[in-house]
C-alpha cells in the first residue's frame, strides 16, 4: 500500500502525451508525472480519425478548439461513409446524430418501417441532420450549436500540441530508449525503467505506452493476450499520405476491398490514406498496388506497413503497471475508437486513482471495466464484417461465413426477429448506430413495434415530411465545410506549423 507520488509514462506518441496531458491538468498538485520517450522510436502515428467523446475530453483538458485544430491540421467529422460494405455497390453513412424523434415506447425507426411499408418515407438517413449536412459537404458549430460532430486530425501534431501543453503544467519528458525494466525482487513491482544511457526513472505508478510490444504489461509482467483475429481477420495495415486534390468532406470513407477495407481521412493540407487487409487472403505488395491506384493526389509519403493482432490484454493493470493504447490490446480503426480508448482508459484511471497504494479491488474493477468496453466495441466492429451479402471473394465469404461472438449474435436476431435494438448505459455506440450499420449492411427486420399504426397513414406522412422540410431548411443555412474551416481555425502551410 505505497502511496503513489511519482507516475511515470514510458512512451510518448497520442496515448503517452494523452495521459501526460490528462493527469496535469486534472491532478497535477498531486503526484509528480514525467514521460520517457526516444527520438529514434517511431510511433504508428495513423489514428487519424475521432469519435464526438473527444470534444469534452477536451473540454476537461481545456484545450482551445480553434488553437487545437490549426495545431493538427483538422477538419470536422460528421460520420463514416461506408461503400461496398453490405453488397458491390452499396453505400450508407454511419452518422454521429440523432436520427428521427423517438418516443418512451420505441426509436423513431420503427415509425419509418411502418411508412416504409406503406410506400413512403423515403431513406432513414432524410432524418438525420449530420447525415445530410455530411452528404452536402456542409458544417458549422457555435456555443447554441447542438450538432454532433468530431474531428480528423493529424496524430503525430496532436502528440506534438499536447506535449506542449503538458510541459507547461510541469510534466517532464526523459528522452532515452528503455532497456530494462525494473522490479522489485518479492512483490513484483515495477520500480524503474533503465535507460540505454544507464539512468534510471523511478516510480510508483507506471503507465505502458509502448505500443504493440507492450514493455511493461507483456514483456515484464506478461499477462497474456486475447486473440480475437477468428472474427476479426485483417491484420496489416498500409499508411501513405497524399496532397489534397478537392475541398475537405466532413466525414471519413471506409471503402471495402477484396480482402478488408481502405480509408480516406482529409486533413487540411493532405488526406491520410490506409490499405487494412488480411494477408492470408492478400499479400503486402498487392494491397500496396492496390492502395497506390485507388488514391487521388500525389502521395507525399512512401506506404508504411503496420502489423497487428487483433485482440486485448487479459488485463489492463497489472501489479503497478496500467497499459493504454495499443499496448491494451488493438481493434482495427473502422469506427475510429482508438483515441476514444485511450481517453476513456485515462477518465477511468483518474476516478480510480490510488493515492493511498494499489487496491486489488480497484484493479479488478477496472479490469472488468475495460474488458467490457473493449468487448462492446468489438462486437460493433465485427457486425459489419458478418453482415453481408458479399460472396465475391473468399475473405468476404469468410466474413460473411463465420460464427460470431454470442452477445452479438443476439443483437442481430433480436433486430432481425422485432427491429428491436438495446444499449447498455455504459455502452459507447447508441441505438442510432446500430441501426444504421444494421440496415445499411442489409439486415431487415421481419416485424416491428406497432406503435406507428396508431397514427393515421396520412398523419404518420405529413409528421415525417414535416421532420425532413426542417431538416433541409436547416441545411440550407450551413456554410460549406471548407468554408467554415477557412474562416473559423484554417493552419498554417505545414512547413509553419512544423
Amino acid at each position: 500500500m505505497q502511496q503513489i507520488k511519482k507516475v511515470v509514462i514510458a512512451g510518448g506518441g497520442t496515448a503517452g502525451w494523452l495521459a501526460a496531458a490528462a493527469l496535469s491538468k486534472q491532478l497535477g498538485p498531486l503526484v509528480e508525472i514525467s514521460l520517457v520517450e526516444s527520438d529514434a522510436i517511431g510511433t504508428v502515428g495513423v489514428g487519424e480519425a475521432t469519435i464526438p467523446t473527444i470534444l469534452s475530453f477536451h473540454q476537461l483538458l481545456g484545450i482551445s478548439e480553434a488553437e487545437f485544430i490549426r495545431a493538427t491540421q483538422a477538419t470536422f467529422k460528421l460520420g463514416i461513409a461506408f461503400e461496398n460494405w453490405g453488397d458491390l455497390g452499396d453505400r450508407y453513412i454511419h452518422s454521429f446524430g440523432q436520427v428521427g424523434k423517438a418516443t418512451w415506447m420505441g426509436e423513431f425507426h420503427h415509425f419509418w418501417l411502418r411508412a416504409k411499408e406503406l410506400g413512403f418515407g423515403g431513406g432513414l438517413g432524410d432524418y438525420c441532420y449530420e447525415l445530410q449536412a455530411a452528404e452536402q459537404g456542409k458544417f458549422a458549430t457555435s456555443e447554441k450549436s447542438s450538432i454532433n460532430y468530431a474531428y480528423h486530425l493529424d496524430a503525430t501534431r496532436y502528440a506534438g500540441f499536447l506535449r506542449r501543453q503538458s510541459e507547461a503544467r510541469g510534466v517532464k519528458r526523459v528522452e532515452g530508449k528503455i532497456t530494462t525494466v525494473q522490479q522489485h525482487p518479492e512483490s513484483g513491482f515495477i520500480t524503474a525503467l533503465t535507460l540505454d544511457s544507464g539512468r534510471q526513472v523511478e516510480g510508483d505508478l507506471f503507465i505502458d505506452c509502448t505500443g504493440f510490444s507492450g514493455m511493461l504489461i507483456e514483456q515484464t509482467l506478461g499477462v497474456g493476450y486475447e486473440d480475437w483475429t477468428h472474427w476479426l481477420p485483417t491484420n496489416s495495415a498500409l499508411a501513405v499520405q497524399t496532397e489534397s486534390s478537392a475541398p475537405a468532406k466532413p466525414y471519413t470513407r471506409a471503402i471495402a476491398h477484396e480482402a478488408g477495407w481502405r480509408w480516406q481521412i482529409p486533413l487540411q493540407h493532405r488526406v491520410g490514406n490506409g490499405m487494412v487487409f488480411c494477408d492470408h487472403y492478400q499479400n503486402a505488395e498487392q494491397a500496396r498496388s492496390e492502395l497506390l491506384k485507388s488514391i487521388d493526389g500525389r502521395p507525399l509519403t512512401e506506404p508504411r506497413l503496420i502489423r497487428y493482432k487483433t485482440g486485448r490484454r487479459h488485463r489492463v493493470w497489472e501489479k503497478n503497471c496500467i497499459a493504454l493504447g495499443l499496448s491494451s490490446g488493438f481493434l482495427e480503426p473502422l469506427e475510429s475508437t482508438s483515441i476514444h480508448l485511450i481517453m476513456i482508459g485515462l477518465t477511468r484511471l483518474m476516478q480510480m486513482f490510488p493515492f493511498s497504494g494499489i487496491s486489488v479491488p480497484v484493479l479488478h474493477r477496472f479490469n472488468e471495466q475495460a474488458r467490457e468496453e473493449m468487448e462492446k466495441i468489438r462486437d460493433f466492429i465485427i457486425l459489419h464484417y458478418k453482415a453481408t451479402q458479399r460472396e465475391d471473394t473468399p475473405f468476404w465469404k469468410f466474413c460473411r461465413e463465420m460464427e460470431v461472438p454470442d452477445s452479438l449474435a443476439q443483437r442481430i436476431a433480436l433486430f432481425e426477429e422485432s427491429a428491436l435494438v438495446h444499449r447498455n448505459a455504459d455502452e459507447l455506440f447508441r441505438v442510432d448506430s446500430w441501426v444504421q450499420v444494421m440496415l445499411g449492411q442489409r439486415i431487415e427486420p421481419r416485424a416491428y413495434h406497432h406503435m406507428g399504426r396508431l397514427m393515421g397513414k396520412e398523419q404518420l406522412r405529413q409528421a415525417l415530411s414535416s421532420l425532413k422540410n426542417s431538416i433541409s431548411t436547416a441545411i440550407e443555412k450551413l456554410p460549406r465545410h471548407q468554408d467554415f474551416i477557412d474562416r473559423y481555425c484554417k493552419a498554417d502551410a505545414p512547413e509553419v506549423c512544423r
